[in-house]
């Protein structure tokens, strides 16, 4: 029997950050003399203290107008309501189609599934069950058909939007079925690394990718993905942060912390959920949708900035 835990599944490599080694004074800087060192430290101190006073500085040490204005764009969340959520539903992908209807894609060996489910009550309407072998994976809908990707493959399939009915398969080109999103036009992929694909859904070819950075520092783990306002949004795996990503260039546009949905559902005592995925849109009447793997809970948020936060709270918080 399949355990309840991501982690099982999802096995995190082990992150070391190696430091260059520390490399001798090469022979010839030796030649060195005190004097010279005495005459250069004024000038090193003079030089040092007119880059710090132009210079905007941030809380990490370091200089840099961009990490200023990305600390600008950090939102916390605020409820509108709240949905019956499926308890047992390890959710991987979340779509909204308009009508009151999810489109939802569940994880998990032998319990992977494809699902139409009602906004309001949280059930499931309609219900196509993949294969034993096959981990679900990200969900999206371009067109009539919704497109889904599978865990430790680079094996997609397609599903008839009206019936859920399987069309064909498909083979893609990441290194591994995580998120899927569409602004329309083409897709956009992630596969648990720090790079966000785009994609031609006629032949599922790479056409374009992107590594996301925050401040020089890889934001892995790149999960469930949902195209909003021109801007691509990810979940971050094992993380309450959802991270704002330009589809044009890769660059960060922003962080969304939403540590308070999880630890409501814990402090509950709903012992047995897992982390944060799922993000939704309904872009007619403006509504955010989110949940988690095995959540009884679905929200319906709205954004408000958050309160100061230093770089290194975020990256402790969302860098993973």
């Amino acid at each position: 029997m399949a355990t309840r835990s991501s982690s099982s599944y999802k096995k995190r490599p082990t992150k070391q950050r190696s430091m260059p080694p520390h490399l001798p004074t090469p022979a010839s800087r030796q030649f060195v003399t005190r004097r010279r060192i005495l005459m250069t430290i004024p000038l090193a101190l003079f030089s040092a203290a007119i880059f710090l006073f132009f210079m905007p500085f941030n809380g990490s040490g370091r200089s840099s107008d961009s990490s200023l204005d990305l600390l600008s764009r950090i939102n916390e969340i605020e409820v509108v309501a709240e949905f019956p959520h499926d308890p047992n539903a390890f959710t991987q992908g979340l779509l909204y189609a308009g009508d009151d209807t999810l489109f939802e894609s569940t994880g998990l060996y032998g319990q992977s599934s494809v699902r139409k489910v009602s906004l309001q009550t949280g059930k499931v309407d309609v219900i196509e069950k993949m294969g034993d072998k096959y981990f679900g994976e990200g969900l999206t809908l371009l067109g009539e058909s919704l497109f889904q990707v599978a865990w430790l493959t680079t094996t997609g399939f397609t599903y008839d939007l009206s019936n859920l009915t399987k069309v064909k398969s498909f083979k893609h080109h990441m290194k591994d079925g995580w998120g899927l999103a569409t602004d329309g036009k083409v897709l956009f992929g992630s596969d648990g690394t720090s790079t966000l694909y785009r994609m031609d859904p006629r032949t599922m070819e790479v056409t374009d990718k992107h590594v996301i950075k925050y401040n020089g520092i890889e934001v892995r783990y790149l999960n469930e993905l949902e195209y909003i306002n021109n801007e691509v949004w990810a979940n971050v795996w094992q993380s309450d942060c959802i991270a704002r990503i330009s589809p044009k260039d890769g660059s960060l546009l922003g962080w969304i912390l939403l540590p308070e949905l999880r630890q409501g559902l814990l402090h509950s005592g709903h012992g047995g959920i897992d982390v944060l995925n799922g993000i939704a849109w309904d872009s007619d009447k403006k509504r955010l949708f989110v949940t988690g793997k095995l959540w009884p809970k679905l929200y319906e948020i709205k954004l408000k900035p958050a309160a100061a936060k230093s770089e290194r709270q975020i990256a402790r918080q969302c860098l993973v």
